[in-house]
């Protein structure tokens, strides 16, 4: 399977929230609404998506990220342990371009997986819409569990308990890989066989500044790189066979505005030693910089995925352009063992980013016509 999936021509997660979404959350949010009404809503426009993806020759299919407001804390704060916040200061990573809301998560006890966990029954509805005919995979997202480490170790207002409630760090880490690897039983048990991990926290420890602040407190990122990809591989080594699982690293997302910025070399060793069946690498701008750390990558059963189109602007890329791209990454990574996708979703947050739906379903196109010319040509 892992051949196959990630697909040619793949795609992150998060597609633009109809305003129907938008306004329905509004009215929830009021107490106009019952969660109910909301949900027979997102219902309705989750089955419309999962038909315009089929037809624009998807193949790994995802909800949109329709019922959530964030990529990330909305499956994290159902953990056990975890719960979501206002913080007083804002959101604790600062956007170029606009600020994401003020919400976040952080860790009140002991980290486990909730086997109730909502995105369960979220999946189960996306399958049985999904998988109705050969060929097709119902794809879900969640974020890594190095999220959690970044916001509680790395990036943290001071607030955090996790030096109270893990007096040794090491059974953090081994919490954080349990409750995963439960998560991914789950999921199978639930019918997925197609699971995403997003992640920021590389991105996050390959930005130049970042970096620096982070030795500043006296925390040697390399060091860090190598116990987020000990944690990822413990979380993944009981993954059933037929069981494609991901990644995607993303340098942020939230109404076209980004976060990091820094190619990958300064984490690639360590990221190409996790044990995922494939890699999204954004390569849609000079921020990403170029394929040279692909040389890391060894693992011949896996892909990497060229993250070469933008999601965050409408301007359509030149085809030729890509196709040259492309050409360039096959000197580290054969053309079987490469697809290409949008650089991110097209709605981290339910606000989106600033580009229209038919603009959104151009760049899928865009990627369809490409992939036509160097795989099939």
């Amino acid at each position: 399977m892992t051949q196959t999936i990630p697909f040619t021509v793949d795609h992150v997660g998060s597609f633009l929230r109809p305003e129907s979404i938008k306004q329905a959350r509004q009215e929830a949010a009021a107490g106009n609404l019952s969660s109910a009404e909301l949900r027979q809503l997102e219902n309705q426009e989750i089955t419309k998506l999962v038909a315009e993806q089929k037809a624009a020759g998807i193949k790994g299919i995802t909800d949109g990220e329709f019922r959530r407001g964030f990529w990330h804390i909305d499956f994290l704060e159902h953990l056990n342990g975890v719960e979501g916040y206002v913080p007083e200061q804002g959101y604790n990573q600062q956007f170029h371009g606009k600020a994401a809301p003020s919400y976040n998560i952080r860790v009140t006890d002991k980290i486990s997986f909730n086997p109730a966990h909502p995105f369960l029954a979220d999946f189960v509805f996306l399958k049985e819409l999904v998988e109705t005919e050969p060929g097709y995979y119902a794809k879900a997202t969640i974020p890594s569990p190095t999220m959690i480490l970044r916001q509680e170790l790395l990036a943290n207002d001071g607030s955090s308990k996790i030096a109270e409630l893990y007096p040794e760090l090491t059974e953090f880490y081994s919490d954080l890989s349990q409750t995963y690897r439960e998560a991914i039983q789950a999921f199978y048990q639930a019918g997925c066989r197609y699971l995403q991990f997003d992640d920021t926290n590389w991105a996050f420890l390959a930005d130049v500044d970042k970096r620096a602040e982070l030795t500043e407190k006296g925390i040697d990122p390399t060091e860090i790189a190598q116990v987020c990809a000990a944690i990822i591989n413990d979380a993944l080594k009981d993954k059933p066979a037929d069981l494609t699982i991901t990644t995607h690293i993303c340098r942020g997302n939230h109404a076209s505005s980004w976060l990091f910025s820094g190619g990958y070399e300064p984490i690639a060793k360590e990221l190409f030693s996790t044990d995922y069946d494939g890699f999204f690498l954004e390569y849609d701008s000079e921020r990403a910089g170029d394929f040279a750390p692909l040389r890391y990558w060894s693992k011949p059963d896996s892909k990497v995925v060229l993250g070469l189109v933008t999601s965050k602007y409408p301007e359509l890329e030149d085809p030729a352009l890509l196709i040259e791209r492309i050409k360039e990454a096959t000197e580290y990574v054969p053309l079987e063992n490469l697809a290409i996708s949008p650089q991110c979703g097209f709605a981290s947050t339910q606000e989106g980013n600033k580009l229209t739906t038919k603009e959104q379903w151009e760049k899928i196109h865009l990627l369809q016509e490409v992939a036509k010319q160097v795989w099939q040509s």
